[in-house]
Order: structure tokens, then sequence, then C-alpha cells
């Protein structure tokens, strides 16, 4: 049947029987990579691996050059888990290639089955027994039930936060919980896993298997689980947090994270607290594409759900005469340049970089994954640094629209030059692109006036600095640069998505109702390069301390996002001859 079929990849086939097997079969398309062999393994089926030839150099050539290559290549999600259960080591190492083959299944899962049929297929190995457990044999029993614990610590601590907000998950973990207390007077050595399973919910153990005996064995069990199920208990819904903007008269804008379920009044009050201005004296508007307007209430809830995603809030003061007016000229914008030129370069980096590290480090693998195909659950994290890069872009090129004086407007390129050196220093590239990609904006590139008053030095940088976000060659000179560099570093996550998403429009996610497991591998092995990325980071509290204007100035940058404003703008610098 096709539900049990699993494909190996396999160096040394050499049955001829088998390779014709495939060679006529019709229905089978391939995938776009080479795998140049294959074998089936069918519930039931116990042939034997061909030995490979000891005198033959051609095939210890295939070995060397194969012996990284994936395993698995296509199969059912219940044949591949079993598989897992077979090969898997108990000690992390010893097997390189089943530890790769674990990651991308959990990494992956998600794209050919839900997380509570993964649940209770875990939860079935554990519990099932093989003829040999039947006729008595205890050690293939608990080595079994430990791979399976095995699988389980993995994924949680892949999706430790993920899977806590999942009640469905949690109830199934609860029943394993007690599978495994069941279990732990026979097996004793079952402890040590059992432990490493609290420690990753942080759940205390108050007994041990010395405490238990035959005759309170019951009730031992169910004293411990009063104390480490509290984890398992349904707790309130935490709404989904989202991205707000709310734009100024100016039609620059601030931005926050905020709840789905805010009230007008909390947005007001954030506000207010960014603007450092009296929280009474300020009013929301909601504007809608057609030039309707209407004041928000105070006690006005869930105004994102009410709000139709084209409509824009906006904060005004109420005693203001015409609080929306489509003029960007006034006496806070013409500060602004003031206000950047007096910062240091290095310092705006500094705290450019920090910002974006507390955003990266949030974003869970499996949100690249959810992303790319669609899939319904949150990507607050991903969005929240994918926004963060448009708004640093927008603010770069914001900044030099709003300079009217040109001695000053080209200190203020210079400045933001100097700022993307400095962040490529720092190996922050989420950064190093969008300053780059604001100053190439094409409002900003017609100014040519500004561009010949640059210095040839200026030039000369950032045409160096330019170079590296060449988009030709697939980006070379970008993946090159990066790769060179050793982490921790920041990488430019559109280009790292893009490139997940032609793996994923390259390839069939399914081959003759087979999951394409060489596909999920490559997809598993582009998204590990955020692991890579993480590594050896040092605490930033150094950093983070003193210049704390710097710091605000960042987190509430003023943005124009309005392309046609910002033309008009640049129109008003250096109109056309």
């Amino acid at each position: 049947m096709g539900s049990s079929i699993l494909r190996l990849f396999h160096p040394y086939l050499e049955d001829e029987r088998v390779s014709k097997i495939f060679a006529d079969s019709t229905g089978m398309t391939l995938p776009a990579f080479d795998v140049p062999y294959f074998k089936y393994i069918d519930e039931d089926s116990e042939d034997e691996w061909s030995n490979p030839s000891q005198s033959s150099v051609e095939e210890d050539t295939v070995k060397s050059s194969l012996s990284n290559r994936y395993v698995v290549v296509a199969g059912t999600p219940e044949k591949i888990l079993e598989h897992l259960l077979n090969d898997i080591h108990l000690e992390e190492g010893e097997c390189k290639e089943t530890d790769i083959l674990l990651d991308d299944f959990l990494l992956t899962y998600t794209v050919f089955m839900t997380t509570s049929d993964l649940c209770h297929a875990l939860l079935r190995q554990y519990c099932s027994q093989t003829h040999a457990e039947k006729q008595g044999v205890l050690k293939n029993s608990l080595y079994r039930k430990r791979k399976v614990l095995r699988i389980v610590s993995q994924w949680i601590y892949l999706y430790r936060t993920l899977l806590r907000e999942d009640e469905n998950t949690k109830l199934v973990f609860k029943n394993l919980y007690r599978c495994v207390l069941d279990d732990l007077f026979e097996y004793p050595s079952l402890e040590k896993d059992l432990k490493e399973l609290q420690s990753l919910f942080r759940t205390p153990r108050r007994h041990t298997i010395d405490d238990c005996s035959p005759h309170k064995k019951n009730p031992t069990i169910f004293h411990q689980l009063s104390y480490r199920e509290r984890w398992l208990q349904p707790k309130p819904y935490e709404a989904e947090e989202v991205f707000c903007r709310v734009y100024l008269t100016d039609h620059s804008y601030v931005s926050f994270r905020t709840k789905m379920s805010a009230s007008a009044q909390d947005i007001l009050h954030r506000v207010a607290e960014k603007l450092q201005q009296c929280e009474n004296d300020l009013i929301l508007v909601a504007v809608t594409s057609s030039e309707e307007r209407r004041i928000l209430q105070p006690d006005d809830v869930s105004i994102f759900k009410s709000l139709h995603p084209t409509t824009r809030i906006f904060v005004c003061r109420k005693d203001s005469n015409n609080c929306l007016s489509l003029t960007v000229e006034n006496d806070e914008t013409s500060q602004r340049a003031i206000q950047v030129l007096g910062m240091n370069t290095w310092h705006l980096a500094n705290k450019l970089t920090n910002f974006d590290w507390d955003l990266f480090n949030c974003i869970c693998e499996q949100e690249l994954i959810y992303y790319t195909f669609r899939r319904g659950n949150t990507t607050a994290n991903l969005d929240f640094l994918l926004q963060r890069c448009n708004e640093v872009q927008l603010w770069v090129t914001t900044e030099v629209l709003l300079c009217n004086q040109l001695s000053k407007r080209v200190q203020l390129v210079k400045k933001f030059i100097k700022v993307a050196a400095h962040c490529r220093a720092l190996r922050n590239f989420n950064s190093f692109f969008a300053i780059i990609m604001g100053l190439n904006s094409a409002a900003v590139c017609r100014l040519s006036q500004t561009w010949e008053k640059l210095p040839g030095k200026f030039k000369k940088l950032f045409s160096e600095l330019e170079h590296l976000t060449d988009p030709s060659l697939n980006h070379k000179a970008y993946r090159d640069a990066f790769k060179k560099m050793k982490p921790p570093k920041i990488p430019f996550m559109p280009l790292l998505l893009k490139d997940v998403t032609f793996i994923h429009e390259g390839n069939k996610t399914f081959l003759d109702n087979l999951v394409n497991f060489e596909k999920l591998h490559m997809i598993a092995d582009t998204i590990r390069l955020l692991r890579h990325c993480r590594n050896n980071q040092t605490s930033m509290d150094g950093s983070q301390k003193g210049h704390q204007d710097v710091k605000t100035y960042i987190h509430h940058l003023h943005i124009i996002d309005n392309q046609q404003i910002l033309f008009q703008l640049s129109h008003r610098l250096e109109p056309r001859t």
C-alpha cells in the first residue's frame, strides 16, 4: 500500500530488478535535485542492504561523495517516524545523519501533518509493543520508550513557547507524562528522561523512584502529578500581538506592539507616552481611504478588529482646527535634521543593532515555515523584523527629504553612509540593507545637487557599500561577505525568505502521495542559518547603558510612508529643470 512506503537513498544499491521497477514507472515524478538511487521499504519487508564492494575504486568514490547525502527521500509521515525510532541514537552526536534527520522532521512536520497528529503518533509509539517486546524482552521496550522521549524532548526544546500555547498538545503531553510515571517503577532508568522532560517545562520534581513502593505506587503518582501538571492546566487565552502604527499630522508615524484587543484609550496612552505629550490634549481619528473621518472614543475596544485594513489611525490635538492637514511643513520637522546631525554615528548604529537583535532573537525557526507555506500559525516576530527593515528604509528617506538646507542635507547623507558602514562592521545586515535602500530610493536618488556636493571619499565608500546590496548573480557579493563573517550576525531576512520560497516553489511537497522529504531537508538546512547566526552572543548590557536620547530616538522613528508625499518633498527641494 502507498500509505506504508518509505523511500530511502542508498549509494550501494545494485539490484537491477529494483532499478528496472523505477525505470519503468510512469507515474513517478522525481524532484528537481539529483537522487541516483532509491529503495522501497515496505511495511512487511525485511530486505537486507547489499554490501559495498571493497575492491571497487569507483564505489569508494561514490561513497565519499555521497556519505553526507540525505537518507530519507520520500515517505509517509508514519513511516518516517518509524524510521527515526529505528535509527535514532540516545546519545546526541553518535550519528550525525540521524540527528539531522530528527531536526529536519521536527522543523518541518507542520507541512505534512498537524501537531495533534504528531502528539498522538508519539503517544501510540510509546505505548505500543513490538513482537520482541511481547516475548518479554524488556530491554527492547525500554529502549524504544526512551527513543520516543528523546524525540519529545527535542520537540519541546525547539517549540517550547509554541507548544505551551496549544491546549490540545498539552493534554496529550499530560497523558504521556502519566504513562511515563506509570512505567517508572518497572523501568527505573526512565528517571533521567523524566527529569529532562521536567526541566524543559520547569516542573519541579517532589519525589523520586526511591520514595515509591508497589503498595503506594498509584498514590505517589497522583501526588506527584498534583505538583507537576500546573503547566498543563488551561490558561486564559493571550491575545495575539499586532504591529500598530499611529500617524501624526505630518503623515509620519510612531509604531509599537500592542494586543489585538487593545482599546482606543490604551493606544492613546502609548502614543502620548512616546510623543511626551499630555494624553488629555490628544484624540485618535480613524481615516478611511475615501477620506471619511471618525473620532475614536476612549471606551472603544478591539479597534483593530473593527477597522478596515486600509483605515489609518491619526493622532492630533483636540483644539486643532484642521487636525489632519496634508502639509508636512512645521517647526517639528524642521528640527529633525538638526537632531540627527547632533548624534554620534557609532551610537546610532549600536542602538539600531541592539533593537534588531531584540527582534531577531524572538523569531522562532518555525515562523519561516509558517510564512512560506502560508500556514495559519502566527508569524508575529518575523513580521516585526521585516517591518523594522521597511521602517529604517523609510526613516532614512524621510529624514533626508525633510531637510530643507542643502548643506545640512549633504551632511545628513554623509552621516547615514557612516551609520551603514558601522552596521556592516557590527554584522547587522538588516539595518545595513535598509539604510542603503533608503539612500537609493527614487525620491532621494533624484536629488542631483545633493549627491554632487558629496565629498569624493564618501562617494567611494557608498559605492563599496552599495556593491554588497547588488542583486546580480543571486546576491553573490552579499552571500560571499556574509559567509566569511563569524557569528553572531543578523542576516538580511527578506533574502533568506526568498531562498526558502524558491526551494518551496521549485520542488513538489508530495511525490506519489509521499512526503518529499529531500525538499524539506533543504528548507530546514536553510532555516538552520538562524541558529548559526545566533551563536557566540555576548551580553549587550554594557552597550545598552547610556545614550538614552539616541535609544529613545531609534525606538520611536518618525516616518512618512506615503510615496506621493515623499516625491512632493523631493521635487520641492530640487524642482525639475
